[in-house]
């Protein structure tokens, strides 16, 4: 296998225009690149490993936004349950439901590789139900079970 060679100052500053959301066209007229030399770029292996590199790191960082937030969020969602609005308690309950599932699970939807969660002491730490939040999750279990087996 031969070592790839650096990438230029060029083909690195059109990467950035791509991350920054800019339109291809836009981009070639910026950078006074051909369409010819563009298509050369997309279809090199250095070229492509760099810019999947950058959308693996871009989804991390996604990743660790979400991970950093996520406490915040179901500590939210359990103070949804006990809503006086009936629809929005429910839609908490099974949105806890569904974010349980998919941790153990080890579902992503950031399209990385998955990864069962074997060890259930990497799970974040959770608050245990009240007997009122408690009810309402079996309520809302018991109601889709009925739903889906009509």
């Amino acid at each position: 296998m031969t070592e790839a060679r650096p990438l230029s100052a060029k083909q690195l500053a059109v990467i950035d225009d791509l991350f920054e959301g800019k339109e291809d066209a836009e981009i070639l007229k910026k950078h006074n690149i051909s369409r010819k030399l563009y298509d050369e770029w997309l279809a090199d292996e250095g070229f492509n490993d760099h810019l999947n590199r950058r959308v693996v790191w871009k989804y991390r960082r996604c990743e660790l936004m979400l991970a950093h937030s996520a406490r915040k969020a179901v500590c939210s969602l359990m103070k949804m349950t006990e809503s006086e609005q009936a629809e929005t308690a429910r839609k908490a309950c099974v949105d806890i439901i569904t974010m349980r599932a998919n941790l153990l699970a080890g579902t992503r939807s950031s399209g990385m590789p998955e990864k069962s969660i074997d060890n259930p002491a990497l799970l974040p730490e959770s608050q245990p139900f009240s007997p009122e939040t408690a009810g309402k999750l079996l309520a809302v279990l018991a109601a889709e079970k009925t739903i889906s087996t009509a």
